[in-house]
């Protein structure tokens, strides 16, 4: 069916819709300009980005929305109320006047199973400090063959993750420290600087990685599709630098990156790595694919353009997945060169991939937008554990995110048994 001169399917004229009211909205209340050179530019609503908007001909637009789907988006739709008002003494009205018109568009809901949900939201806290004190179990105690006797490493590791649920300091965290001892929990609470002591420990992170991967366990039943993203969080130190094209010193926060694959369905952490934060995203997909498909039967991975390569590609090939990761401009079909013929090769899931995307988008964007799950996690960890971290070293800075990722698994598997039925045995799986 075609939808104002577009080709389209009835499952997304809704989509169009929608687009078409953000396109009011814009034209409503931000500042659309027209330009010397003929283009239009057009403020973003979510952000300070401004995005140029050609209108003449086929109209195009530099925004991500429309380099994916090559249709008309928000941006273009505003350009178009903008002259349509120009063009109308009476078109502020009008505009406004459509506004409340299609307010009654329908949108897909993503209805909330309130009773489970709020049975896991009461009885989250208790859960947490049992489920983390299961995954404690398995840390093995190293020798000590002489010194004053060590704080118990399950002990420190459980008092500076229930630390990072807390979100508190480490003086006001003491009190919830002292309820965990009281319920058996730790055999000794140990002192807030001893917590800081465990985090700047270099031997900590592979326990929070191995803690991470295994607390995923109880939902590989239920999780067959991952995305994968990276996301920064903020530090209390500043960096540095000089910009040679202005001549200026620049200050501003230093921060650590975190890269993470996660389930679609329950946003539960598969795998996870943590850098500085000029690393490039790109590399770090195979790494986590293997560690994701040594636990689960992994059916697709989406990913933004940024994970786009050859490797990654093979590497989810090599699984027996489907990649839905968006192709550059530049990218092209594989050629056969066998038989001394130079043509096209239509067989190699690299083309199919390239056919599917380029000549069936209506099908490569739904499983593509899957990976809008994996913001969803990041929001969910930030939210709820905060989006900086409050250590100044960087093994410490390392520590505390991988805390918070462990955090925001046992809220996932929290909810997951009020929800699902789940039951976490970690000493089973």
């Amino acid at each position: 069916m075609k939808y104002n001169g577009e080709e389209v399917t009835d499952g997304i004229t809704a989509g169009i819709e929608a687009r078409k009211m953000r396109g009011m909205q814009i034209a409503a209340v931000c500042n659309v300009k027209h330009r010397p050179d003929g283009l239009w530019e057009v403020p973003s609503q979510t952000g300070s980005n401004k995005y140029k908007v050609k209108i003449e001909g086929m109209p195009r637009c530099s925004c991500p929305d429309h380099e994916l789907r090559q249709c008309r988006c928000k941006h273009i739709y505003a350009v178009e109320y903008v002259i349509r008002r120009e063009q109308d003494t009476d078109g502020t009205e009008r505009i406004v006047q459509q506004l409340t018109v299609t307010e009654h568009i329908h949108r897909p809901s993503y209805p909330q199973v309130w009773p489970a949900y709020n049975a896991a939201q009461m009885n989250e806290k208790t859960q947490f400090q049992v489920l983390l004190r299961d995954l404690c179990n398995g840390i093995r105690e190293p020798e000590q063959h002489m010194g004053r006797p060590r704080i118990p490493l399950d002990d420190a590791v459980f008092s500076a993750a229930f630390k990072v649920y807390s979100t508190f300091s480490g003086r006001r965290f003491t009190c919830d420290l002292q309820d965990a001892l009281a319920k058996g929990h730790i055999s000794r609470a140990p002192h807030y600087n001893s917590i800081f002591r465990c985090f700047e420990s270099a031997s900590l992170t592979p326990i929070l990685r191995s803690m991470i991967e295994t607390s995923s366990l109880p939902l590989r039943a239920v999780e067959s599709d991952f995305a994968v993203d990276a996301t920064g969080f903020a530090s209390t130190r500043f960096a540095k630098w000089f910009n040679f094209k202005y001549q200026e010193e620049h200050i501003a926060k230093d921060w650590v990156k975190l890269h993470l694959m996660c389930g679609v369905k329950t946003n539960i952490v598969t795998s996870v790595e943590v850098s500085g934060r000029y690393v490039n995203d790109m590399p770090f997909l195979p790494a986590l694919l293997d560690q994701t498909a040594r636990n689960f039967t992994v059916r697709e991975v989406s990913a933004d353009k940024g994970y786009h390569s050859r490797n990654n590609y093979d590497a989810i090939i090599k699984i027996g997945a489907a990649p839905y990761i968006p192709f550059k401009s530049s990218s092209k079909m594989d050629v056969d060169t066998s038989n001394r013929t130079t043509r096209i090769d239509p067989n190699t899931l690299w083309s199919k991939m390239y056919h599917l995307y380029h000549f069936k988008r209506d099908e490569f964007l739904p499983h593509y937008h899957k990976r809008s799950n994996v913001e969803s996690t990041f929001m969910a960890i930030k939210s709820k554990f905060g989006d900086a971290v409050r250590s100044k070293t960087p093994t410490a800075q390392i520590n505390e995110v991988l805390c918070k990722v462990l955090c925001h698994n046992v809220c996932v598997l929290i909810q997951s048994m009020y929800e699902l039925g789940v039951q976490p045995m970690f000493g089973l799986n």
